[in-house]
């Protein structure tokens, strides 16, 4: 027997450890929950008599937490030589939302329903988890031992930000990682999985507030209205995204840096007053051509010239001023190049075995692939799912499950 014929076999045992998973709530404690520490001591008296060669169990302390801890489970075949191969997912989950819209079932109630398996966290991260688990499963039964080593890392915290999970190993356990492994991150797809994740932009969310003179509407020359300022601001704002950021890449959709502005209020509750205030949120999305400070740094040389026009000194305070505020910052880490091992490989594995030809590109959000990148570790991020995470309803297709899985065990076999 091969082992993706070992992987077909695995099918139920893989769908029912998942709704076994789901039964244990894992919601980040950022959210509220008491994050993950159930669900990893579960998986990890699952899967230490399976026959790694290794797997360890590094907690983070965090008070928050059930336990006072975070857990990461590293579990590892050892392959012909050192370069490792990481598959990660996450063990962190969003919490439910509104539990009315949730019509399937409940949120930490699993069930297996027109071939999917519903509850919170099957698609983020679970059904990948799984896929990665009952690969390395058939591998291990088959006793087939891989070219590079595997490590399958299983983390805490990738839905607040991973500093109490890949974050963390990074910062502490940095020799477990080198220039010469490749990595799979499954937190990200398509619908038929024809779509391969090797680059992201940098991500900036800034609050602009905008000080201006609050007046009578009537009498608005004895004042200064920020409305005003802003509008020009924002126009100005527009014109340097045109002129100066305006470099293509061909890997995004759309393929230039934006910039564009989500939310704004102001303090006046009558319609016969001019507010002391303007504020306005951008939500910037930058090419990795760009840096982001020095877009913030053009953020502020545009307010400078275009306040010049309104400028008003009352008691030595000069008028319009701006308080700018950053509100989540990311910046992009490098690509991955279109010839690494991992990207080649998941090419191969796609038309080998699905027959399809997978589109290759980069993302306005962001994943825990950033964190491999930054290292130079080349990262892809690729699944095959509905995009129903953080949904009610949420499901993993138990297709994709051994579909993926067997993808993964081919990724095993041939990096």
């Amino acid at each position: 027997m091969g082992v993706f014929e070992r992987v077909d076999l695995l099918r139920d045992y893989g769908v029912n450890l998942l709704v076994e998973l789901l039964k244990r709530p894992a919601v980040n404690p950022a959210y509220g929950g008491g994050g993950e520490y159930e669900k990893a001591m579960f998986l990890y008296e699952v899967i230490r008599e399976w026959g790694f060669d290794d797997v360890k169990v590094i907690n983070v302390p965090d008070s928050r937490a059930k336990c006072g801890v975070r857990p990461n489970i590293l579990a590892f075949i050892k392959g012909g030589v050192e370069d490792k191969f990481w598959i990660l997912t996450h063990l962190d989950i969003v919490p439910p939302g509104d539990l009315s819209a949730w019509t399937v079932t409940k949120p930490f109630e699993p069930i297996i329903k027109n071939g999917k398996v519903y509850g919170r966290g099957a698609e983020d991260n679970g059904q990948s988890l799984v896929s990665s688990l009952i690969a390395a499963k058939a591998l291990l039964e088959e006793g087939v031992k891989p070219r590079r080593t595997i490590v399958l890392a299983f983390v805490s915290d990738e839905e607040a930000g991973s500093k109490y999970g890949l974050g963390y190993l990074v910062e502490n356990y940095r020799y477990m990682f080198s220039e010469n492994d490749v990595a799979l991150v499954p937190d990200f797809g398509t619908s038929n999985g024809d779509f391969i994740e090797v680059a992201e932009k940098s991500i900036l969310w800034i609050k602009l507030r905008i000080k201006g003179i609050q007046v009578h509407a009537s009498t608005p020359h004895k004042g200064l209205n920020p409305h005003r300022v802003a509008a020009d601001y924002i126009i100005a704002l527009e014109k340097l995204l045109r002129e100066k950021y305006n470099v293509k890449n061909e890997l995004f959709d759309p393929p230039i840096t934006t910039c564009e502005p989500t939310m704004v209020k102001n303090p006046s509750e009558s319609p016969n007053i001019i507010p002391g205030e303007h504020e306005v949120v951008y939500d910037c999305r930058i090419l990795p051509e760009y840096s982001v400070d020095s877009l913030l740094e053009d953020f502020k040389l545009i307010f400078e010239q275009v306040s010049n026009k309104y400028e008003k000194i009352i008691s030595d305070i000069k008028y319009p001023a701006l308080n700018l505020e950053i509100i989540e910052r990311l910046d992009a880490a490098p690509p991955t190049p279109l010839d690494s091992p991992i990207v080649q490989g998941l090419v191969k594995a796609l038309r080998e075995l699905r027959g399809i030809e997978p589109r290759i590109g980069g993302i306005g959000g962001g994943t825990v692939a950033a964190f491999f990148r930054r290292l130079g570790i080349p990262a892809a991020a690729w699944s095959t799912v509905d995009d129903t995470a953080h949904m009610p309803n949420e499901y993993a297709k138990i297709d994709n499950i051994v579909s993926d899985a067997k993808v993964m065990a081919y990724l095993m076999l041939n990096l």
